[in-house]
């Protein structure tokens, strides 16, 4: 079945059937086509050298999840830290409704991992073995041959190496370059898990760009059906200019617009819309139309820009207007959450401590002595051992002892050590409940660190005497 012109209505990449049309975007030259391919080109060797390039002895980003440390860029988070990640994800969101409500989908078309692998490595393979949009059209029209046969294998075969490859290396970000190598020349057996992952991943990413392609633009990322509400009249978009276009009709027409209804926009478009149609959900900004109707009005001798980056505002002939409240509160959030990540991420210190009350009894009394007992958790987030002293610190008691923070104690670098702390207080000595801390320091450069303040519970001292109980005093009011 063939399927229908794009319209408002229907995908253009639906047959009339409700099957799914395969897209033979035609290829493309310009500015802008230039300028994407430089923007994906920067962004494939940015995901690919992160893993190489060591910051503070780690790789520049390594989630490394089997031992709970995260490191972005020199800065290291423990498991503990991770609330700073809402404020850089809040700030990520923030930063694309300012960007979207400024320039409408260039995210999309320009930056989006999904658009860069597509475009810029999968459909590249495909125009290296099948040839241009026609040819590839003619090819899929074709019965199997041996040469459609021997295409058809080479082609996909490239999909499942660059699939593998690209999962390879999302994978190194978990367990680092040295450890998947070290990985690769055991059998999958060995670490099964991290091979079904790269399995996984390696089926997905050749599904979705050797057959899904587009539809999940269009289906199932919900960015396209934000647009409409991050997006106004003076936002900058892909767009047709109807005033100059219409009515379209052949070159020499006379009352023709500029558009000679070529459909070079239409043929170019990787989502299969007519843009002329105006801005559609489907539409990922990437200019591709921009750049196929500027080469159609320089042949013809017209000026360019017929479709082109602006704003509905300037389309209908008005000024565009940059600076709007929309803008300014999209500016107030972002500034906002860049100041409060700013902040958090200062917060965080290369030591960490905490105090657990141990299982059991929140006390015990022993020979006129109470009792409490912790366990310490220390983590040392730096790459080299570091050793540090404890000592309790807060209002504390006469006669109140602890036993297991006498000594030093020594943590390997990004290592972690659980100790026992008893800490006592004679029971003629101890009146109600107190909190208390500990200080642990540093002993290479003094630097001191607090533990969150923690209760030395006991007993209560109104069950001491030999009066008759009063339940009354134990009603709470």
């Amino acid at each position: 079945m063939s399927a229908p012109a794009p319209n408002l209505v229907s995908l253009g990449s639906i047959n009339e059937d409700g099957s799914k049309k395969t897209l033979h975007p035609a290829d493309v030259s310009g500015k802008f086509t230039w300028g994407r391919r430089g923007v994906a080109l920067v962004l494939l060797v940015i995901y690919i050298a992160l893993p190489w390039i060591p910051v503070n002895g780690f790789p520049a980003v390594f989630l490394d999840v089997l031992n709970r440390r995260f490191h972005f860029m020199g800065l290291t988070l423990a498991v503990q830290d991770l609330w700073v990640g809402f404020f850089l994800v809040t700030g990520l969101g923030f930063s694309l409704f300012y960007v979207t409500a400024l320039f409408g989908r260039v995210w999309c078309g320009w930056t989006c991992p999904y658009t860069v692998f597509l475009e810029h490595i999968y459909r590249r393979i495909e125009r290296l073995i099948d040839g241009d949009a026609a040819a590839r059209r003619r090819l899929d029209a074709a019965p199997w041959t041996a040469a459609k046969i021997a295409r058809r294998t080479l082609k996909h075969g490239l999909y499942i190496l660059a699939s593998l490859l690209i999962a390879h290396i999302f994978l190194s970000y978990f367990v680092s370059l040295e450890k998947l190598y070290e990985m690769m020349h055991h059998s999958p057996q060995a670490h099964a898990i991290a091979f079904g992952v790269m399995l996984f991943l390696t089926a997905g990413l050749y599904g979705a760009f050797s057959w899904f392609r587009e539809q999940f633009c269009v289906i199932m990322c919900p960015y396209g059906r934000m647009q409409s509400a991050l997006v106004d009249d003076d936002t900058i978009n892909v767009g047709y200019d109807k005033k100059r276009g219409e009515p379209r009709g052949k070159a020499g027409t006379t009352g023709a617009g500029d558009c000679v209804n070529c459909l070079r926009c239409v043929n170019v478009c990787p989502t299969g819309i007519d843009i002329r149609n105006g801005l559609q959900l489907e539409c990922i900004g990437c200019a591709a139309c921009v750049d196929a109707c500027d080469s159609i009005m320089l042949k013809l001798g017209r000026k360019p820009g017929l479709v082109r980056y602006d704003s509905l505002t300037a389309f209908n002939g008005g000024k565009t207007r940059l600076v709007r409240p929309r803008i300014l509160f999209y500016t107030g959030l972002l500034l906002l959450g860049l100041g409060v990540f700013g902040f958090s991420a200062s917060r965080i210190e290369p030591m960490r401590a905490n105090v657990l009350r141990m299982q059991g009894s929140p006390y015990y009394v022993t020979n006129n002595t109470v009792r409490n007992q912790f366990l310490v958790r220390l983590i040392n987030k730096r790459n080299e051992p570091r050793t540090f002293t404890l000592t309790l610190a807060g209002d504390l008691p006469a006669g109140l002892t602890a036993a297991g923070a006498d000594a030093p104690v020594t943590i390997a670098a990004q290592g972690e050590e659980l100790k026992p702390l008893m800490i006592t207080l004679p029971e003629a000595a101890f009146k109600a409940p107190f909190k208390l801390s500990i200080t642990i320091t540093d002993t290479k450069d003094g630097k001191n660190y607090h533990t969150k303040p923690f209760e030395f519970a006991g007993p209560d001292q109104r069950l001491n005497s030999n009066d008759y109980l009063n339940p009354q005093q134990y009603l709470q009011k």
